[in-house]
């Protein structure tokens, strides 16, 4: 975060001292963050799926180096963000692969760039394609969304979850929170909803928004003890 406040750019301005760069985070699941560190660090998750690839979260900077490794890796066929502060040039990414971009309505008053590539899903859960679901689990946004992965770590099934379900320092346990940059936390309903809305889904591993915020054994069970200490801590 920045104590100066928001400073505005553009892509051209961006590309000139930046670059991007990819990592495998697990098979079939590529990370893609800008370097050196742009924005609030965050990368973005290509999932290759046998149908399509999918792109969750999403970063600022597209340039011809990134274009070409996306190529190489199947390109997109559809975008999908977990809440609107990871919105940036979703627009730009969606046109270059010809892309749809999935968002949930609840957040639709934040989209600043319209564009018709934009489907605006409405009811608690969206089936993809190759057994992906988005999942609206609210949190920081009414329409904070995760995306389960039911093929991810072996087939135990993955949740990609941005920010939403915070992974914690000891990737052991994760957090909720209302406002990060004000470290305002969620309330026990909003907490209760999260859980009630991932219940119906087997996770064995979580991936978050940065490098390494991962959890990648018995992630299912850490939501729900790190739900009940967050709990006890708040109430």
């Amino acid at each position: 975060m920045r104590h100066g406040g928001q400073e505005w750019t553009t892509l051209k301005q961006l590309a000139a001292g930046h670059h991007n760069r990819f990592e495998n985070e697990a098979p079939n699941l590529a990370g893609i963050a800008t370097e050196p560190e742009f924005a609030i660090g965050q990368r973005a998750l290509l999932l290759q799926s046998p149908s399509g690839n999918i792109l969750w979260d999403c970063i600022s900077l597209l340039d011809d180096a990134t274009v070409a490794e996306m190529k190489a890796l199947g390109g997109i066929r559809a975008i999908a963000v977990s809440h609107p502060h990871f919105y940036s040039s979703m627009v730009e990414w969606s046109e270059c692969f010809d892309a749809e971009i999935f968002l949930h309505a609840r957040d639709q008053e934040w989209v600043m760039r319209q564009s018709p590539r934009i489907r605006f899903w409405e009811k608690e859960t969206e089936p993809l394609f190759d057994s992906l679901t988005l999942i609206n689990c609210g949190g920081h946004f009414e329409g904070g969304t995760v995306l389960h992965w039911a093929a991810g770590a072996g087939g135990k099934g993955a949740l990609l979850t941005g920010d939403i379900i915070q992974v914690a320092q000891d990737r052991c346990y994760v957090s909720f929170m209302r406002s990060y940059p004000n470290l305002i936390p969620l309330g026990p309903a909003a907490i209760s909803h999260l859980l009630k809305t991932i219940e119906p889904f087997a996770f064995e591993q979580i991936y978050g928004a940065w490098w390494g915020a991962k959890v990648l054994f018995d992630a299912k069970a850490a939501v729900t003890r790190s739900a009940e200490r967050y709990l006890r801590a708040i109430r």
